[in-house]
């Protein structure tokens, strides 16, 4: 193999294939240009046309979401993150990302620049953060190298958070054994700022200067870009550069100092040097204003001696931003920076036309269109081939009368509730502050959704990151529906009204066509439910490439970040059980169903059936009355049934406030079925027993199917006459189960 030479020379379809890209874009380069691009360039192109720049094989489908909604600012595409109104002249900036490949070699940094560049995001645009949350997936739990990286993420995403100073409010931790080898790190972050205030990733106007913030330039993060868009493999190790090292320390000066700048009226624009570094933001800057810039790389500060010209231009340093101003007003934006004692240090200019020509002490190193590296500009799109996998059809044969019902369900009971998909993560978020800043509603009131609080007026804001990755892996389209319902269910019982949503796309190689098929039907189910309930998709990240060369792909897993407003405190609703004597209901219809749920999958060992029922009618209709009773003050608690089924949402109901239940069962259902099965669009209400007659009328004047299931009573567990224990002998395995596992 020829050996990459890192000058400005020529470069030939071999250096391009070691970069990463295609002979074809080779070929559509060099046309682009008239010529054969040199190393720094081809090294560019390498970085913005990689998928995770891109999108040029999901880009496609992905305009075929629903981007319309009655609270919608910025839609998908337009700017670092999504921007919803939330009244009150405030207007909600929030985005989704994944660090996933950085993370499975490195979890600690991999998982705290996530948290970091996540952040970024936010306060480019003028918002302060307020919350973060996070959706990570590993592997086997018993495994050494699961318990290395479970650890190395948490205080990544713990450390980072804590000392930046936001608090994490919310979150879900999944184990399977396909995320053994390709952990997934989902990063998510909430900011607010006043309506109209928002700054744009762009660059205008002739003559004004662009300036390089925050933190000096090295080697690390190096072609991160790229390294994301690529297979695992037993030589990833050799790719370490490429994983980026955060200062959280840095970040909090470096988000004071922006939002004080936005504040001058200076700022033209403004954008986070995340993936691709300098050659991304400058890039996409130029290509939305429409101007072009000349960059005098020499001039960027450097942490390191010898760095080439396509170093600075790739490297992911973190804690960097490219600042565009108007000309005439640098001293307002150099004495900020000089006061919050950061780097501020002018790298060039914005011209006519639209190339970029990056420079190095003085000679020109590159000179490129700038819409050509941009997508929605000239970089490539794809529309690759997909195919139904055959597991797909052979899930469909999949009866329940194959499965035996336990005659004993207590051990079942013990299993789920100790199960780390089910169990508490209480040791995950003891590692993080979720007080910080004084606005997390959750800490006190457990509900299904986060609440944080907008101090000053009688809203708040509601937030979850939902997917049953289980589910998408049996049946996409409906998986993927599910999982944008049930973070708008839990919302819904937490007293929200679902707003909009972002997204991370998790999926292996686009270029197999069973991968594909997955992705391709996760977008139909996402549209389809996104529809329904009017939350629209403000944008988000795609992360193909989630595979090894020896284990395969990982279970599609299109995590679903949702933003809702609690219009008044006063409807903020609680999961937990009040007071003994109080009536429990069930809203929604169970059904004779135990597909894809955690009772089959891990108790029976029953791994390829369908999804578990689902009808999106019925979804909109639970959910629209349970907006109405919590709204009338009918209800003392709402809790979704979700993983784990009936049985794990009453006992986490329970636990609570340590008050047990006396339930009876559906007979013309399987227990286990009633008890475990997963089927969707249902959730469990409490109610004082003298408020039931009010409950019962407005439910039935919705036409909403309910179930008077019993009440709560003492410490006990009774189903059907039958005695399964104490709350409290569950609250063990529950709250030590994973802590346990890993230490």
């Amino acid at each position: 193999m020829q050996k990459i030479d890192y000058n400005n020379q020529l470069t030939d379809v071999e250096t391009a294939k070691q970069l990463g890209l295609l002979p074809e874009e080779f070929e559509k380069i060099k046309t682009t240009l008239g010529r054969v691009p040199n190393f720094t360039e081809l090294s560019v192109y390498s970085v913005m046309w990689s998928e995770h720049c891109s999108y040029k094989n999901s880009i496609v489908w992905l305009k075929t979401l629903p981007k319309e909604g009655p609270h919608m600012l910025a839609k998908a595409g337009e700017e670092n993150a999504g921007l919803v109104d939330i009244g009150e002249g405030l207007a909600c900036a929030f985005k989704i990302e994944s660090h996933n490949h950085p993370s499975a070699l490195e979890p600690y940094q991999g998982a705290a620049t996530g948290v970091g560049g996540i952040n970024r995001d936010i306060f480019t645009m003028g918002a302060r953060p307020i919350a973060q949350l996070n959706s990570l997936r590993f592997g086997d739990i018993n495994s050494e190298k699961t318990k290395w990286l479970v650890k190395g993420v948490v205080k990544g995403i713990g450390d980072y958070g804590n000392a930046f100073g936001i608090p994490t409010v919310g979150g879900e931790v999944f184990f399977d054994e396909c995320y053994n080898v390709n952990p997934l790190v989902n990063a998510m972050s909430v900011g607010i700022m006043r309506k109209g205030d928002m700054v744009s990733a762009i660059s205008y106007g002739e003559g004004n200067p662009v300036f390089i913030v925050g933190s000096s330039t090295g080697r690390d993060g190096m072609g991160g870009a790229a390294f994301a868009s690529k297979d695992l493999t037993e030589d990833s190790a050799k790719d370490l550069p490429a994983v980026q090292v955060g200062d959280p320390f840095q970040e909090k000066l470096l988000l004071e100092a922006t939002l004080e700048i936005i504040k001058t009226g200076a700022v033209i624009g403004m954008q986070d040097m995340g993936a691709a570094g300098i050659a991304c933001s400058t890039s996409e800057m130029s290509a939305k204003g429409e101007h072009g810039m000349e960059i005098w790389l020499d001039k960027v500060p450097a942490r390191q001696q010898g760095m080439h010209p396509f170093e600075f231009l790739l490297s992911e340093s973190q804690e960097r931003m490219l600042v565009v101003v108007k000309k005439g007003r640098e001293k307002e934006i150099l004495d900020i920076f000089d006061k919050w004692d950061l780097n501020c240090v002018q790298i060039g200019v914005v011209t006519k036309g639209d190339r970029i020509k990056f420079k190095f002490h003085g000679d020109l190193v590159a000179d490129l269109p700038a819409p050509s590296l941009v997508l929605g500009g000239d970089a490539p799109v794809y529309k690759r081939e997909y195919k139904e996998p055959a597991y797909y059809a052979e899930s469909k044969k999949f009866k329940i009368e194959s499965v035996t019902e336990p005659k004993d369900l207590k051990p079942v009971m013990k299993h789920l509730a100790s199960h780390p998909n089910i169990a508490s993560k209480r040791w995950v978020y003891n590692q993080y502050d979720s007080m910080v800043g004084t606005v997390n509603m959750s800490t006190n009131i457990a509900s299904d959704a986060a609440i944080v609080n907008l101090k000053g007026t009688k809203k708040a804001l509601a937030m979850s990151v939902d997917c049953n990755s289980r589910y998408v892996n049996a049946d996409p389209e409906i998986g993927c529906a599910i999982a944008v319902s049930e973070a708008a269910r839990n919302i819904v019982c937490s007293g929200g009204e679902p707003s909009a949503v972002t997204n991370c796309l998790n999926f292996g190689n686009p270029y197999n066509p069973e991968v594909y098929w997955q992705f391709v039907g996760s977008i139909k189910g996402m549209s389809a439910a996104c529809t329904k309930f009017k939350t629209p998709v403000t944008g988000g990240n795609v992360s193909f490439y989630n595979q090894s060369s020896y284990e395969g792909p990982v279970f599609p897993t299109p995590t679903i970040g949702m933003i809702g407003i609690v219009m008044d405190k006063k409807h903020q609703t609680s999961l937990s059980f009040k007071k003994e004597g109080d009536v429990i209901y069930l809203i929604g219809n169970s059904h004779n169903d135990i597909s894809s749920s955690e009772y089959v999958f891990s108790y029976h060992k029953v791994k390829n059936t369908p999804a578990p029922y689902f009808n999106l009618e019925d979804e909109f209709n639970v959910q629209n009355s349970a907006k109405s009773i919590i709204k009338s003050g009918l209800i003392q608690s709402a809790h979704d049934v979700s993983d784990g089924g009936l049985f794990i949402t009453l006992l986490e109901s329970a636990l609570a406030n340590n008050l047990g239940f006396e339930i009876n069962s559906d007979s013309a259902i399987r227990k286990d079925a009633f008890l475990f099965g997963e089927s969707q669009s249902r959730v469990v209400v409490s109610v004082e027993a003298s408020k039931g007659a009010e409950l019962e009328s407005a439910l039935k004047k919705d036409s909403t199917p309910f179930t008077k299931l019993g009440i709560v009573k003492g410490n006990k567990i009774v189903i059907d006459g039958s005695d399964y224990g104490t709350v409290s002998e569950y609250a063990t395995d529950y709250n030590t189960s994973i802590e346990s596992k890993l230490n």
